[in-house]
């Protein structure tokens, strides 16, 4: 599908009134989305397990009043699930309804597991049940490649796999996923069952309303609020950090390319990342971070004794930036900068969480493209 082209107007066209149906819609990268869509003139459904933190950007922001159905269940409850997908009759279903945490997959494996295999197997049989033509796009994540020893850039050609529970439970969701694409939902039979399944795997996400447990971001806001050191665990790893629209729009990207024009050749996975020549550490995330929040310091808290995580972590985005003219909009560093900025003013007015967002969105729509090596910006 090389040469579409898809800009802001485009997808506006694409998913104005379309019916979409969301997992995780209450989760941080779930807010940001609703709020998107709702931009895009969407009609959106929500299936997720109230809001994950204390504080929660879906509460912070008021979003209930952008899902038309808003459904607190559980993504393993497979009759309730089923249900509500068949009830919302949705065109599109993005499912982000996970346990995204590495180091709790340690302490919680078989939940991680059962939520991010059984949850993925139970949204695809519902969508099987529905018998209904829709796009589905399932959100597995950067871990769920095999680690390259070298720390070369993860194509979507390379081999599944994890060290991890976190990181083994999405390479077994995109199995799981290939699983019902070939047995119900094959690509070669698209004119026969009508639905249009991909994955998509982003680098790690930042951005304003994330207080997940052990995330960088977080830890950083609250140490930082508190006047005291950021510890930083492993200040030498590389990951391929990205602000949170950078993603998000790649999705709805992808989802306005296969309800515009239907194909096979949208069924497969699609990574989502910054650009090749845009690497930063730990360190050097929390220096910029600490940087743009006007004070603070870290400290290295490295224990080799902690759970093994994946060192050196990066993706490669050619395909997407072939295939459907995406490419990321913010620099990493743009992106840690505009991240503080948006913890900054919550900090002093929490109940502009809402409009900080729509800032950031509005800003992010007019951002120019960051060329990429090897392609035209």
């Amino acid at each position: 599908m090389e040469g579409v082209v898809m800009t802001v107007a485009d997808h506006r066209q694409s998913l104005r009134g379309k019916k979409v149906f969301v997992t995780g819609h209450t989760g941080f990268k779930g807010s940001w989305l609703l709020l998107l869509l709702d931009a895009l003139g969407a009609k959106t459904t929500g299936y997720s397990l109230a809001p994950p933190t204390k504080p929660s950007l879906f509460l912070a922001a008021g979003l209930t009043d952008l899902v038309e159905m808003h459904h607190e269940a559980d993504i393993r409850d497979p009759a309730r699930l089923a249900a509500a997908v068949t009830r919302a009759e949705p065109d599109v279903i993005l499912h982000l309804a996970a346990q995204p945490l590495v180091r709790l997959s340690h302490r919680e494996p078989l939940d991680t597991f059962s939520t991010n295999v059984v949850g993925t197997a139970s949204l695809l049989d519902a969508v099987r049940q529905a018998g209904k033509p829709c796009v589905v796009i399932s959100v597995t994540s950067d871990k769920c490649y095999q680690p390259h020893a070298d720390g070369r850039p993860h194509a979507e050609t390379d081999p599944l796999g994890g060290r991890d529970p976190y990181s083994a439970s999405k390479g077994a969701a995109e199995l799981v996923v290939a699983a019902y694409r070939e047995s119900f939902f094959s690509p070669a039979r698209l004119a026969d069952h009508g639905v249009q399944l991909a994955t998509v795997r982003a680098g790690n996400v930042i951005g304003g309303g994330d207080w997940a447990e052990d995330r960088i971001v977080t830890d950083i806001v609250r140490q930082l609020a508190a006047g005291a050191a950021v510890p930083v665990r492993n200040p030498t790893a590389v990951r391929p950090w990205q602000h949170v629209l950078e993603p998000l729009t790649g999705y709805l990207t992808l989802a306005a390319a296969m309800l515009d024009n239907p194909s096979a050749d949208w069924c497969t996975g699609w990574n989502f990342g910054p650009a090749a020549d845009d690497d930063i550490n730990v360190q050097q995330l929390t220096e910029i971070f600490i940087a743009a929040w006007g004070s603070g310091r870290w400290v290295d808290i490295h224990d080799p004794r902690a759970p093994i995580e994946t060192h050196v972590l990066r993706l490669a985005t050619t395909k997407a930036l072939a295939g459907l003219s995406w490419r990321p909009r913010l620099s990493a560093r743009e992106a840690i900068q505009r991240t503080a900025a948006w913890y900054k003013k919550f900090a002093a007015e929490p109940a502009a969480a809402r409009g900080l967002c729509l800032a950031d969105i509005a800003a992010y729509e007019t951002a120019n493209r960051i060329h990429t090596p090897g392609t035209r910006a």
